[in-house]
């Protein structure tokens, strides 16, 4: 049975060229369009579309309120077009926080080599987050609390010493696709605990994603106390506009300190750099004082920035001192960089099929029986200090 989508743009030209390209595909079928978010709203209801494209900018209701109003009444997967712009990307965080699964940019040169490729992908996503259905439970607006209440740190057993420090903010999280709370619970993992504590002496943690990524990282990240003990490096599909304004917004978030990676950086403790869109990010140096590189790459390469490259390179100066997670994303980029980690004696984790967006990057890990641990995203980042906690 094809895959029932909903076009919704405000523009009659893109809604006509979305749905001929999806049309393309013999698994997708345009069941209907909406020139605004209100329209969009209430064709929804009827419960007929297994996905949503949805434009950003938008009159009568923006896109952003369309998809928080979905989301509400008949949570549906949506895949969000923004404009590759630095006002796009603030936007584009905004509607994964309203509790879109997905973006691509909305000028498909950008995103492709060809029009043949940026076809091909266009039809990919939307299938992929067709099948995520089952991991979208209805959202429900958090209370407004006072900044001095925010970010109050949260005791764990499995600190081990190490404390979290409060971070007052303005900037609202990410909604997370799935929580113990709102799950449905066919799609409840059985992993109720982290796993027990290898003893393995660790030096860096190195995290990568794609599709989905930015609610995982933010899952992730936001678990983890300010006296972290190690270095993080963070490898995130997503266009350099993106990066900048997803750093900063993790940086608001998160109790470790979150910035974009510049080149020559100095990897310290309880500090996460995101690896810039558009470029590569290796590192250099030695243990203790390392360095991140960070350079335009090879046009040859599929992805910027690659896991695979900023693992490769992790591998060659931390070896067998590394905690490596790979969470939700299309393809295998970071497989080949976890190989090589794995034969230094490095330590791999995948996130789990039921709560990923996409299975793809944890799969291929999985597959190739690198990971040592096939873990539910709530409980990754509580895994994280049970295992590197000194």
């Amino acid at each position: 049975m094809a895959i029932r989508v909903l076009v919704v743009d405000d523009s009659s030209f893109f809604r006509r060229r979305v749905s001929e390209i999806l049309e393309l595909d013999p698994m997708l079928s345009v069941v209907d369009t909406a020139a605004n978010g209100l329209e969009a709203v209430e064709k929804a209801r009827t419960g007929r579309f297994d996905v949503i494209t949805m434009d950003i900018e938008m009159p009568v209701m923006d896109g952003i309120r369309a998809v928080r109003e979905i989301m509400k009444a008949t949570p549906t997967p949506v895949l969000m077009f923004s404009s590759l712009t630095h006002d796009g990307a603030q936007a584009t965080l905004d509607a994964l926080d309203a509790g879109a699964m997905d973006f691509l940019p909305k000028r498909f040169e950008d995103i492709a080599r060809s029009k043949e490729e940026a076809i091909l992908l266009l039809q990919q996503r939307v299938k992929a987050i067709a099948r995520r259905r089952s991991v979208i439970a209805p959202r429900v607006t958090a209370p407004v609390v006072p900044a001095a209440l925010a970010k109050r740190p949260v005791s764990s057993t499995l600190t081990s010493g190490i404390t979290a420090r409060p971070r007052v903010g303005g900037v609202a999280p990410l909604a997370t696709t799935q929580t113990a709370a709102t799950a449905p619970a066919h799609a409840v993992t059985e992993r109720k605990t982290v796993p027990r504590r290898t003893g393995k002496s660790y030096q860096l943690l190195a995290i990568g994603t794609s599709t989905g990524g930015p609610v995982a990282l933010q899952k992730v990240l936001t678990a983890l106390p300010a006296n972290f003990p190690h270095p993080i490096i963070l490898i995130q599909h997503m266009p350099g506009t993106f990066t900048t304004a997803f750093a900063a917004r993790l940086n608001t978030l998160c109790q470790v300190t979150v910035q974009e990676a510049q080149d020559g950086d100095t990897l310290r403790p309880g500090h996460a750099y995101l690896a810039p869109g558009g470029k590569q990010m290796l590192l250099e140096g030695r243990p203790g004082a390392a360095r991140l590189r960070v350079i335009e790459g090879n046009d040859k390469v599929n992805y910027k920035p690659c896991v695979d490259i900023t693992f490769a390179s992790a591998a060659k100066i931390y070896g067998g001192k590394v905690l490596a997670v790979v969470l939700t994303g299309m393809g295998a980029d970071g497989r080949e960089g976890a190989r090589l980690l794995k034969d230094q004696g490095a330590n791999i984790w995948a996130q789990d099929e039921e709560t990923c967006v996409v299975y793809g990057m944890p799969q291929a890990i999985a597959k190739a029986g690198l990971a040592s641990e096939s873990l539910p995203l709530p409980l990754i980042g509580e895994a994280i200090i049970n295992e590197m906690s000194s």
